[in-house]
């Protein structure tokens, strides 16, 4: 059984087709990776998913009981503290008051933060620290499916995989399911049990490739390599580099 399918999803902006044709699934406790450059409609497929934005054709079956999404951004309340904004999703869905401080702390030390930075305020933060955040706020309510839109293009090469490292920690033992976008193979590789491909028209999924082993037991050494096969030697990457982000929303 899936936690998430979209069939034959098709969609528009402004009467112009951006996608069509698009079918994916992703099962209990797997991490799956969309990969496409920037402009291939990556973040579009995300937000139909989420129900962020309604598909002009095509269904999406959702079979986890929670999900929450982490964005590019952190997407923080700047005037609320760190602990707040973290606890933000138990107000939503009213948890009871008397675990929640418990609740909050827990989701905290998952994603690397300290019990003294509960109090601080956004504008305190580093821009990994915000992202921690988010992604504490993302884990608080114990969802069983995530989406992670492109959460951290932004971020230096060494702060990239610390936050990748949060992400293949939490999820390990099935803890949830995942649809992770993003433009970096490398990335890809390591957070992932299997990577599709968004074909470069934004006709659906080109095709997919299962990577072997776990996320976070891959040596570099295995992942350098399997990157290379990928983009020198693997026709379903071709064009991974070459699609104009200007063309497509």
């Amino acid at each position: 059984m899936n936690l998430l399918a979209l069939r034959g999803i098709g969609h528009a902006f402004f009467g112009r087709t951006v996608l069509e044709g698009v079918d994916l699934a992703v099962g209990p406790g797997e991490v799956v990776s969309l990969l496409g450059p920037s402009g291939s409609g990556k973040s579009t497929i995300a937000h139909i998913a989420a129900g962020l934005i309604e598909q002009k054709e095509g269904h999406v079956t959702r079979s986890y009981a929670r999900h929450a999404m982490v964005f590019q951004e952190p997407r923080l309340m700047y005037w609320a503290t760190v602990e707040q904004n973290i606890g933000f999703p138990l107000r939503l869905v009213r948890a009871p008051r008397r675990n929640r401080a418990e609740r909050i702390e827990a989701a905290a030390v998952r994603a690397g933060l300290l019990p003294e930075d509960l109090d601080k305020f956004p504008v305190e933060l580093s821009g990994g620290m915000r992202q921690r955040t988010a992604i504490a706020r993302a884990l608080v309510n114990e969802p069983d499916f995530i989406f992670f839109d492109e959460p951290f293009t932004a971020l230096d090469v060494a702060l990239k995989r610390r936050m990748q490292d949060l992400v293949i920690d939490a999820s390990s033992g099935g803890r949830f399911g995942a649809l992770f976008i993003t433009h970096d193979v490398m990335e890809a590789i390591r957070i992932s049990h299997r990577i599709l491909v968004l074909a470069p028209d934004g006709r659906g999924i080109a095709g997919e490739r299962r990577v072997a082993g776990e996320p976070g037991m891959r040596s570099e050494e295995e992942g350098f390599v399997l990157r290379q096969e990928f983009l020198h030697r693997d026709p379903l990457f071709a064009h991974i580099h070459e699609i104009d982000e200007r063309a497509r929303p």
